[in-house]
């Protein structure tokens, strides 16, 4: 079951890490985006320009709302590693119980230390497209649909 361990410490936290790397990235594309748009110059169909600027915004909304459930899949792992190493060994040991505990809390704290940005990031690109959206249509005399 030692196999169990590295899977979490290495596969699960290693996903998350992953996971918070692409958000970032993408809020950082976008965000720049956002700097050079210039609604007046823009693409003349109110629908592909609401294409443009909503590229990639899912993926970062994905990545905040599973992040803590991959997060408690390695939380539900570890618990059941330390109770599989009890029934094991056939006693109580405190020491390997925190271990373990220590080990599947890590996995639901890296879970939402990735997923609380990723929110916050997205919230913040809803608001600038909503608001790249308004003045579209302020600038090109059409109601928003």
């Amino acid at each position: 079951m030692n196999w169990l361990a590295y899977f979490i410490d290495y596969g699960i936290i290693g996903l998350l890490i992953l996971l918070s790397i692409i958000s970032l990235a993408i809020f950082i594309e976008r965000y720049l985006f956002f700097r050079r748009l210039n609604t007046e110059n823009s693409i003349l169909d109110r629908k592909l320009f609401e294409i443009e600027i909503t590229k990639r915004m899912a993926v970062i909304a994905t990545i905040g709302s599973n992040a803590p459930y991959i997060g408690l899949l390695g939380t539900v792992l570890g618990i059941m590693l330390t109770f599989y190493t009890i029934g094991k060994e056939g006693y109580v040991d405190a020491t390997k119980i925190m271990l373990g505990l220590a080990l599947a809390l890590k996995a639901t704290a890296i879970g939402l230390v990735v997923a609380i940005p990723s929110i916050v990031f997205y919230n913040y690109l809803t608001r600038k497209t909503k608001v790249a959206l308004l003045q579209w249509d302020g600038k090109h005399g059409r109601e928003r649909i």
